[in-house]
């Protein structure tokens, strides 16, 4: 069943502003990261960090010959200035697959009066930016059952035209695919979605060994429940409406069960060495990127270093 007109509407809305800021966003990321190489090493060369040793094109270093290596590894040029054998060593220059998810269901068009703008918004936001630099820095980025992964310049504009024309039902979580064992998952949404949908998704995204992060994007009011007296909420996706009489008297049960489902979630991805981090929309946008960019440091051999964690919460 296609989305109905009212959210497509918002949705078209979301994604074009998204399309500005994010490339804003993506412009202004460089000056972040020299700030943080200190903490954050090798992110600008890339995600993951190429300087390692691989098949490419541009020099790295010199390393001492190993015995039992082919003669034709030797570089004897170098090799003639002393008494030693010495390897000449490329960097290693293939692409890494990036699959990023943004939820863009009727949850996500939540915005309560302190937000800076609504969760979908965000997401958006941000999804593109990363793709802009990803590509930038020679990965490839696609869109789980949306989008194949591309290396195109124009990585932001083909992300809202698939956007635009996908006439599917907006999905919370992304579709069943099993990523290769080097890719790497980015899923931004708010995941209220039941634990066992989460759980499920999760072990089908990681069936492959595959990394990735999990983003929770929340709005201020979510995250403190400001309600009080009589309240009527709505499940934007179907699940009814709940009155409240006096609705300050749920915060502490809210919090409560708040706190428990992030515990699960977390569970989850230390289970599988991915990443789970919060992230509430009165937040900077860009706080968010230099999180993802400094924290997907996944080497070519699917080994995972430990994140920085710049701003967002655990």
């Amino acid at each position: 069943m296609a989305a109905d007109t009212g959210h497509t509407a918002k949705e078209i809305i979301a994604i074009r502003r998204a399309d500005g800021e994010s490339r804003t966003l993506a412009a202004s990321l460089p000056r972040l990261v020299l700030e943080a190489r200190r903490i954050a090493a090798n992110v600008i060369h890339g995600l993951h960090g190429r300087r390692r040793a691989g098949s490419g094109e541009n020099f790295w270093q010199y390393r001492r010959f190993v015995s039992g290596e082919p003669a034709q590894n030797v570089d004897w040029r170098r090799s003639a200035r002393d008494d030693h054998l010495y390897v000449r060593e490329l960097e290693w220059e293939a692409s890494h697959t990036v699959w990023i998810w943004p939820d863009r269901s009727p949850s996500m068009a939540f915005a309560s009066k302190t937000a800076r703008e609504s969760k979908l918004e965000r997401t958006l936001i941000v999804a593109f930016a990363l793709a802009e630099l990803l590509v930038a820095g020679g990965e490839r980025v696609g869109i789980p059952g949306l989008m194949a992964p591309t290396t195109s310049r124009s990585i932001i504009d083909k992300m809202a035209q698939a956007m635009l024309h996908d006439d599917a039902d907006r999905l919370s979580l992304p579709p069943s695919f099993v990523p290769a064992a080097l890719a790497e998952t980015i899923v931004l949404s708010d995941f209220w979605s039941p634990i066992e949908e989460i759980k499920a998704t999760l072990a089908g995204l990681s069936g492959s060994g595959a990394h990735g992060t999990l983003v929770q994007i929340v709005d201020p009011a979510e995250e403190s429940f400001p309600y009080s007296g009589r309240v009527e909420f709505v499940e934007p996706e179907g699940f009814g409406v709940i009155t409240a009489g006096r609705a300050e008297s749920w915060a502490q049960d809210y919090t409560a069960r708040l706190a428990l489902h992030r515990d699960q979630i977390r569970a989850e991805t230390n289970k599988l060495d991915w990443l789970f981090t919060t992230h509430a929309t009165d937040r900077s946008a860009a706080e968010l990127l230099l999180f993802l960019h400094a924290g997907m440091q996944v080497s070519k051999s699917g080994a995972r270093t430990t994140a920085i964690k710049v701003g967002p919460a655990a």
